[in-house]
């Protein structure tokens, strides 16, 4: 077997994984599925002073919250007598590469520089890879990134396409690969010969760059109204956002805040297909990562994923494609903002969530991102066409994912749908049964994770657990 086969790359995961962000995971195992994730948390050093710090030395964070008086007012019209919360915003589109994600790269690539590795990897087709070159380039490191960009036929989404020209801009090399499972094996071996960090979305450091955004908004808003925020928005993809997010309101001491989760609804479409990569108008927070990442969130690429969103979400709701394409419009003629796709997700299920509640409380989507020429739903629905999607005017919920895409005729018609959490905790007890050996045993400390995991207490888990263990024998 040669050196550098898939097999043998494949082989050394682990190993290639411990030395390239520094982390012995295994000395956190407290079961066959447990591990002590607060231990892992706060062993990176970091507190929230701290992280602050960091980001302030390259310009991260201290972002605007923004309220939104002229899409409340919109919703107060359709919404019953005293309701219609006030509609706030985290303009997280003023960090330096125009996103949230510049927090997580902020401290990824501050502890690459502090451990002494010559470089920086990720593998990401979005944001994240040009929040990492941005502050790549601000640290004097090495950067490549590595991106899932195009079909077998070539065709590229322009939103990765103008992320490739973004990296490059901040210095970064860019290998840019089609869909399939190449991807990951690319990235190890990069790795093993370049001997960089691994800037994974899904480190404690990246997930822990995410809390300076929660702890922030709660303090803002605390200062401005004297409250906090009744429901935060996030937008809902691999998890981090969602983690970070909810505990720096917990550490803000905003522990009331209710955490909604919002993704685009695209299901029947699988992210791993040739022939469906193209048939998707967004490259993140849709159900293709958010519904795999809460019931597994063990499929990242670093053996423990620091992003644990079942742990703090307390609502779970999903948009049409059709429905964030109609806010985003909104958003730029009613309060003179022109913002990307990924933070409008949360925009759209804030604004249908907010005529549900008083008009005395708040609400506020946690983040926005930057837009441009591949970003701007122009350019993704020409996309669209191209693969053969309809697209017109009506009913949003009439959209079906991969064929038509429904963009509303009026806000009355926007709304949102629920996602069963009882069922996500479900599929993420069945996935956690799947993981095991035939030798393995639980014990308690297992079961006293899967319930801190799926926020049940550990008699409802061992009861769920024993269920499905009668269904499969």
């Amino acid at each position: 077997m040669k050196a550098d086969s898939y097999q043998a790359i494949m082989a050394q995961r682990n190993e290639i994984m411990r030395q390239s962000v520094g982390i012995d995971y295994q000395k956190y195992a407290t079961g066959v599925l447990a591990f002590d994730y607060e231990g892992l948390m706060a062993d990176t050093g970091y507190d929230i002073d701290r992280i602050r710090e960091v980001q302030r030395r390259t310009a991260v964070g201290a972002t605007p919250l923004v309220e939104l008086p002229n899409l409340t007012r919109l919703a107060r019209l359709l919404a019953p007598s005293g309701h219609g919360a006030r509609i706030f915003v985290k303009d997280e589109a003023a960090n330096p590469s125009g996103s949230f994600k510049d927090r997580r790269a902020s401290l990824s690539v501050h502890e690459a520089r502090q451990r002494g590795y010559p470089g920086v990897i990720a593998a990401t087709s979005g944001n994240y890879g040009a929040a990492i070159a941005s502050q790549a380039a601000k640290a004097g490191l090495r950067c490549i990134i590595v991106q899932e960009a195009f079909d077998s036929q070539g065709i590229a989404q322009p939103e990765i396409a103008e992320k490739t020209r973004a990296c490059e801009a901040y210095g970064a090399e860019v290998i840019r690969l089609s869909v399939g499972p190449e991807l990951f094996y690319v990235f190890l071996k990069l790795l093993k010969e370049t001997g960089y960090f691994n800037a994974s979305l899904y480190t404690p450091y990246a997930v822990q760059g995410i809390e300076t955004l929660g702890y922030e908004l709660a303090q803002q808003l605390y200062e401005r109204e004297r409250v906090f925020p009744d429901a935060v928005v996030v937008t809902h993809a691999g998890g981090g956002n969602v983690t970070g997010t909810a505990r720096g309101l917990i550490e803000a001491g905003a522990i009331h805040s209710r955490i909604i989760a919002a993704s685009v609804d695209l299901s029947g479409l699988h992210m791993a297909s040739d022939h469906d990569f193209n048939r998707k108008s967004f490259t993140t927070g849709h159900t293709g990562f958010s519904l795999p990442f809460t019931t597994w969130p063990d499929r990242a690429d670093v053996p423990r994923n620091a992003a644990r969103a079942l742990r703090y979400i307390d609502r779970f709701v999903t948009v049409t494609q059709g429905e964030v394409f109609y806010i985003t419009q909104a958003l730029a003629e009613l309060e003179g903002l022109e913002r990307g796709p990924a933070g409008n997700t949360s925009l759209a299920a804030a604004f249908v969530i907010a005529q549900a509640l008083r008009e005395e409380q708040i609400v506020v989507v946690q983040e926005t991102e930057y837009t441009g020429a591949g970003k701007h739903p122009i350019a993704q629905l020409n996309l669209a066409r191209r693969m053969g999607i309809e697209i017109r005017r009506g009913d949003p919920k009439a959209g079906k994912p991969g064929q038509s895409i429904v963009i509303p005729e009026s806000p009355e018609q926007l709304a949102v749908a629920e996602v069963d959490l009882m069922r996500v905790r479900h599929s993420y007890l069945h996935n956690a049964l799947q993981s095991l050996q035939k030798q393995d045993t639980l014990t308690a400390a297992d079961y006293a994770f899967l319930a801190a995991e799926t926020r049940l207490d550990p008699t409802t888990v061992e009861e769920m657990i024993d269920e499905l263990i009668g269904q499969t024998g």
